[in-house]
């Protein structure tokens, strides 16, 4: 007889979201979207959140070879606008537009394009980052069988509601009839 906390199993239950069954009371978590499951104006919160620190700006922006002074002297940034160092806007495209991949893109086959990309207010070490993505369209590759384009409009906001960054980027996506996942462990 199951305790108060232990569910008796039933053949009816619902399969959690976002997850493949696998096997009797196994399940594989789910990485993005296939083409037939994405549907033109669906909005996804993405999280968690992050917050930037002075590595991710320091690091990113030496990684990106982005040595300006605006972004890694404080002393030069104290003298400036700001008062203090500008997280690079590179910095700042990388993390949302790393947040959002997982449930955007997920299964893409390939990243299409960026378009539209804008900073509309900066960011400090320290802000915490969300996004959240629209999926404005989609069509069916006409020169690839098996595979569609998705086209998603994001929003970078920091914990205050205030927008930091959007633009809109487009990706190849695969159908379930296409699916490698039984190939792959997927």
């Amino acid at each position: 007889m199951p305790t108060e906390r232990e569910e008796e199993p039933t053949a009816d239950r619902a399969q959690p979201t976002g997850y493949r069954r696998v096997g009797e009371n196994r399940y594989r978590e789910q990485v993005g979207f296939y083409y037939d499951e994405i549907v033109v104006g669906t909005v996804i919160e993405h999280r968690p959140g992050r917050t930037v620190t002075e590595m991710d700006n320091v690091l990113m922006s030496m990684l990106s070879m982005n040595a300006a002074p605006l972004h890694i002297d404080s002393a030069y940034a104290a003298q400036g606008r700001w008062g203090k160092p500008i997280v690079s806007s590179l910095v700042t495209l990388s993390i949302v537009g790393g947040m959002t991949a997982r449930s955007t893109s997920g299964r893409a086959i390939a990243n299409l394009g960026w378009d539209r990309i804008r900073l509309s207010h900066p960011v400090f070490v320290g802000d915490t980052l969300y996004a959240e993505s629209e999926v404005t369209a989609k069509r069916l590759s006409a020169s690839r069988p098996g595979e569609g384009i998705v086209t998603c409009r994001t929003t970078g906001i920091k914990a205050t509601g205030e927008v930091v960054l959007t633009y809109e980027r487009s990706f190849l996506v695969p159908t379930h009839e296409s699916s490698i996942d039984d190939r792959t462990g997927y």
